[in-house]
């Protein structure tokens, strides 16, 4: 199995535990706080509007999946959908790009949670984890979700312990107040959409994933609801025990609230289930990003040797060395949160992509009788693609104009890589 097939190893639990990993990752951690501020006490509802926009592109990603399950998702998306292997090239190179840069982003505040308790650097910790994280990656498939199932039942069981801290504080406050009115809900679900993000992950593993089909739109929606459902309830918990002012200029909110609510032994366990939540978000990234570009591979736009599978352990080991290495390179940055934003960028141009890829072949009636259908279709027209497309596009315009050039740069680096390997 030096260059073939991957292996099919991933059942629904083991592909809705992936999702869920992946959506209730470091992000609800790092950000409710800060949507807080923006949304008052209604940031509850921030993350149901969040959720309603992430499920437009998610449906479109369900039955995209199920009419091409294989790893490289998001580039055979476009690529079929408008015949165009330029553009193909680019929104895989963005995919890519987008995976090793918030792979290092994450890794970089799972080593700022742990500098305190180790005292080694943010920097060296960020890259440990890049590369053991990516020797679980290289061990299979079938042992990266496992480990990915412990770390998502304890990053969640982190949300739950929130939840229930909160419980006694329920109906303490007014869950309607928003100091912003409308316009902070909406701001605050601008922000706290990223803490969404990585569903689309999931149509990545259709090559590894049994009854790809059937299994990856439903583990997609699933993974969706239950991460709302917990997401809503943190919600309520968290501004019924600090109010929304303080938990805006908090670093750590969920470990706050926990030491606010039952002292310094709950903030120290929420600190510890952080680093666990930031790991399982650098897996599945790792796992993702290193699948994209072995797709690529075997699709020709990045070098062949890409797409090697080693014998024993039936992974593209070739491609998760490339990405481990690239990963470790940018965390060298240190503080890359204006990268970070050119990968939320880069991220809505993809979504952007792909709803109109979902667009494209259902007018052109592409696709499969078996396939998964997105709801609401007019003419055969699928309504929540087209909303999907807006709302990314709307989100293209709430960046400032130096993420919207760097993120150019890049597109154009790739642009120059696509003609340099199509020469050769």
């Amino acid at each position: 199995m030096d260059s073939g097939a991957l292996k099919r190893e991933i059942g629904l639990v083991g592909a809705v535990a992936y999702g869920v990993g992946i959506i209730v990752g470091a992000g609800v951690y790092a950000l409710i706080g800060k949507a807080a501020g923006q949304a008052g006490n209604s940031v509850w509802l921030s993350f149901i509007l969040a959720a309603i926009v992430a499920s437009f592109t998610g449906l479109s990603y369900a039955e995209l999946s199920s009419i091409f399950p294989v790893s490289g998702a998001e580039y055979v998306y476009v690529e079929k959908a408008f015949k165009s292997d330029f553009w193909a090239f680019i929104i895989g190179w963005l995919v890519f790009l987008s995976g090793v840069i918030s792979s290092s982003t994450v890794a970089l505040g799972f080593g700022g949670y742990l500098m305190p308790y180790v005292g080694i650097s943010e920097t060296f910790a960020a890259i440990a984890l890049i590369i053991l994280l990516s020797l679980v990656n290289f061990w299979g498939i079938k042992e990266s979700v496992r480990v990915n199932i412990i770390l998502t039942l304890m990053e969640v069981s982190g949300l739950i312990l929130v939840i229930l801290f909160g419980v006694e504080f329920f109906g303490s406050v007014n869950y309607s107040e928003a100091p912003l009115g409308f316009r902070g809900i909406v701001s605050g679900a601008a922000l706290i959409f990223f803490a969404f993000i990585g569903f689309e992950s999931l149509a990545k593993m259709g090559e590894e994933t049994k009854d790809p089909e059937r299994t990856i739109p439903r583990a997609l929606i699933i993974a969706l609801i239950i991460s709302t459902l917990l997401y809503v309830l943190v919600a309520l918990s968290v501004v019924s025990i600090i109010p929304y002012g303080q938990l805006a200029s908090s670093t750590s909110p969920l470990a706050d609230v926990a030491l606010k609510a039952q002292g310094p032994q709950a903030y120290l366990i929420l600190s510890i289930i952080a680093l666990f939540a930031t790991s399982n978000t650098v897996l599945i990234i790792l796992i993702s990003t290193s699948r994209i570009a072995y797709g690529m591979a075997r699709e020709s736009s990045l070098p062949r040797i890409l797409s090697k599978v080693h014998k024993k352990t039936g992974t593209p080991w070739i491609a998760i060395l490339f990405t481990m290495l690239i990963s470790s390179l940018f965390t060298l940055l240190g503080d890359i949160e204006l990268v970070a934003n050119v990968t939320n960028f880069t991220t809505f141009l993809v979504f952007f992509s792909v709803n109109l890829a979902l667009i494209s072949l259902r007018l052109k009636k592409t696709g499969k009788k078996e396939a998964f259908r997105s709801p609401l279709t007019i003419m055969n027209l699928p309504i929540l693609a087209v909303f999907g497309a807006l709302s990314s596009l709307i989100m293209l315009l709430q960046f400032e104009l130096t993420v919207v050039i760097i993120a150019f740069i890049t597109m154009g680096l790739g642009a120059i890589l696509y003609k340099s390997l199509s020469k050769t």
